[in-house]
């Protein structure tokens, strides 16, 4: 049966749900990623295909008639559906190639996927473990990389999910302020305060990075937003090449616990505690499609990271 040409297409319903879901049109639009124009073209587009109003615009947001109401409900079955449908697609093309390219941040990377990795393949008969191509950078090209199609899967260390992806937490991690013995922090008997680890030049990770942005939501919490921290005395792009500049005098970095694990068992860095400040943070996967991982190797690598984590607890 061939649907009416009053039926409006998938995407004009997400932005209704979108819409709906925020409470105006500049949210719908921030949600996103459009213009607040053309989200309100695509509310009076599909009002006139449909026939009906679904929402009043006033100045303080935009509010659902009651048709509006049950057109949403509608389309947020429609779009579960939908998505569904998407990821079975997905998994049959993953399928067809067996090949897995995975983005993850340095941390994940580095630290937890050489062993999830490992794990999956002995956990696995011979030859039936996907063949997974990993790329290691930060947080925001990692995003970029599964929202373009680049990557089928990602792993973040941001806080929060990103915004127009699917996700899933898989580990927790800890941020330490590390110092080498020698420094002043490690000799003193008072506390560093938030306050002062903000107004310290530290040796940092790259503008993008999830350490970096963790770090700076900590310390609006602690402190407030806005709150101004000093410039980097150093910005790197690897946790290799902050430890070094730590370890040879740059000066204190936030750190990843797991990077720095082996060094502060031997005492070769020193972990500040800043009590004010809540370091931990969730490790994400994230992915395209609906909130269930597609079939086939990204949710049997996902499945078995997931295993892993439960055993461990």
């Amino acid at each position: 049966m061939v649907l009416s040409s009053r039926m409006p297409e998938l995407v004009s319903f997400e932005i209704f749900l979108a819409i709906a879901k925020t409470g105006s049109l500049g949210g719908a639009a921030r949600e996103l990623g459009l213009t607040q124009q053309a989200v309100s073209a695509r509310l009076a587009s599909m009002e006139a295909q449909i026939g009906v109003a679904l929402a009043v615009r006033t100045t303080r947001g935009s509010q659902l008639t009651p048709t509006g109401v049950l057109v949403a409900e509608w389309a947020a079955r429609l779009l579960e559906v939908a998505h569904e449908v998407d990821a079975s697609l997905g998994s049959l093309r993953a399928k067809s190639r067996q090949r897995l390219k995975v983005v993850a941040s340095q941390t994940i990377a580095e630290q937890l996927m050489p062993h999830w990795l490992i794990s999956l393949q002995a956990a696995r008969p011979a030859g039936t473990a996907p063949e997974v191509v990993l790329t290691a950078t930060n947080s925001v090209n990692a995003i970029a990389a599964v929202r373009d199609g680049s990557a089928d899967l990602g792993f973040v260390e941001r806080p929060g999910p990103p915004r127009g992806l699917s996700s899933c937490v898989v580990a927790h991690d800890e941020l330490v302020v590390v110092v080498p013995p020698n420094h002043k922090w490690a000799r003193r008997s008072r506390e560093v305060t938030a306050a002062e680890l903000a107004q310290t030049p530290l040796v940092t990770r790259e503008l993008g990075s999830g350490i970096r942005d963790n770090l700076t939501m900590a310390l609006e919490r602690a402190l407030g937003d806005g709150v101004e921290q000093a410039p980097p005395v150093l910005e790197l792009s690897s946790a290799a090449a902050v430890r070094a500049a730590v370890l040879a005098g740059a000066g204190p970095a936030v750190m990843s616990r797991l990077a720095v694990a082996d060094d502060l068992a031997v005492g070769r860095l020193r972990a500040i505690a800043i009590p004010e400040l809540r370091l931990g943070r969730p490790l994400r996967a994230i992915w395209v499609g609906g909130r269930i991982p597609p079939a086939g190797a990204i949710r049997d690598l996902l499945s078995h990271i997931s295993s892993r984590s439960k055993s461990r607890k």
